[in-house]
């Protein structure tokens, strides 16, 4: 799994296979290390980050100042998904 970055114990990431087609610009978050049934947001084309799922069960306070540090890098993570899939398509 890709990391892109960490913020404090949780961990922004990709899943190196995210099927076929591709799904749309996406991260996953954990606490601690990559897991299966993480917590999933969809960046959007706008550079917001919208929760798909909090299956990792993040805090509500903890959780939007991810979604906020995941705005704030939005350019990073786009640059990062283009590298790693070769294409860029958004949930909205």
């Amino acid at each position: 799994m890709p990391q892109i970055f960490r913020i404090g114990a949780f961990v922004v990431y990709f899943w190196s296979n995210e099927n076929n087609p591709i799904e749309p610009v996406h991260v996953h978050v954990s606490e601690g290390r990559a897991v299966p049934n993480a917590t999933k947001l969809w960046i959007t084309s706008s550079g917001k980050a919208l929760i798909c799922n909090n299956n990792s069960k993040i805090p509500s306070k903890m959780l939007k100042n991810i979604v906020r540090h995941i705005e704030a890098n939005s350019d990073l993570i786009l640059d990062k998904w283009q590298e790693q899939f070769g294409e860029l398509k958004y949930y909205c």
